[in-house]
């Protein structure tokens, strides 16, 4: 997949544009940012899209020094999951 890098959003498009995959985030007043939205494309579900888009937000969030949290449950889920792999991305008020 190809992503995309926006101002509080990194997605991934299909070659006719089509929205794949997105997750979005916010910054906190703290400089933090809140992960508050992924979706998956009912055509990739259950294909380990949401995973693997969580690991570019990681490796993003991880390139730009910046502390996580997240309102939505899949990466609220999948942050305490991968704890270990990516500590220095974890925001103490998680």
């Amino acid at each position: 997949m190809d992503w995309n890098y926006e101002n509080g959003r990194i997605y991934s498009t299909d070659e006719k544009g089509e929205l794949m995959c997105e997750a979005t985030f916010i910054r906190k007043e703290n400089g933090e940012v809140n992960i508050d939205y992924t979706y998956v494309n009912p055509v990739l579900r259950g294909q380990g899209v949401a995973g693997k888009m969580m690991e570019v937000v990681a490796e993003y969030f991880r390139k730009e020094r910046l502390k996580a949290t997240a309102t939505c449950s899949y990466a609220n889920i999948w942050l305490q999951r991968h704890e270990k792999q990516y500590p220095d991305i974890l925001s103490v008020d998680r």
